[in-house]
């Protein structure tokens, strides 16, 4: 019990010392107390409760965060297989209409062979029919010319039948 009484007796040195007054102390210390107490049981208390809240929102804001990231992941891959579905019915689309270009060129080119056919084949009908007719012309004009010059050879005026005989004779030779 010594040592506490002396070490009492040197607190109480020192608090002099230093112009420690102990009622003043006390009652600072008794003030102090009362303030801590009343700040724990109305403030502190309270700011603890809004930080608990605070600390609830943000841990609920990030699992919010972390599901609007995966659905947000979610949505992206759908868009990218709505996008290659998209690309390949275009693609798809694209050859069925090079093959149908390519079936209409076809036929198109099938009907300008048939027409340019029919044009030629009318073409050879009408140089025929002109080398009948000019065939014809010259035989009459041959056979006219003959007739004239045998008139003119012999001196003497042919007959109808004279005439006939010799432009079909002159037909069979050219024939010939």
């Amino acid at each position: 019990m010594n040592q506490y009484l002396l070490a009492a007796g040197m607190i109480e040195g020192t608090a002099r010392e230093f112009g420690v007054d102990m009622p003043h102390l006390i009652a600072q210390i008794v003030s102090f107390l009362i303030v801590a107490f009343l700040l724990k049981r109305f403030a502190y208390q309270k700011v603890l409760d809004v930080l608990e809240n605070r600390r609830t929102r943000i841990t609920e804001g990030l699992a919010n965060a972390e599901k609007i990231k995966a659905e947000l992941a979610k949505t992206e891959a759908a868009r990218l297989e709505v996008m290659n579905a998209a690309n390949v019915q275009a693609n798809r689309l694209i050859e069925e209409a090079r093959a149908a270009a390519q079936r209409v060129q076809e036929q198109e080119t099938q009907k300008a062979i048939a027409a340019a056919e029919q044009i030629i084949a009318k073409a050879r009908e009408a140089a025929e029919a002109d080398h009948v007719r000019m065939l014809a012309e010259l035989r009459r004009e041959v056979g006219r010319l003959v007739v004239e010059a045998t008139a003119r050879v012999t001196g003497k005026i042919l007959t109808v039948e004279d005439q006939q005989r010799l432009a079909e004779e002159t037909n069979r030779e050219i024939a010939a």
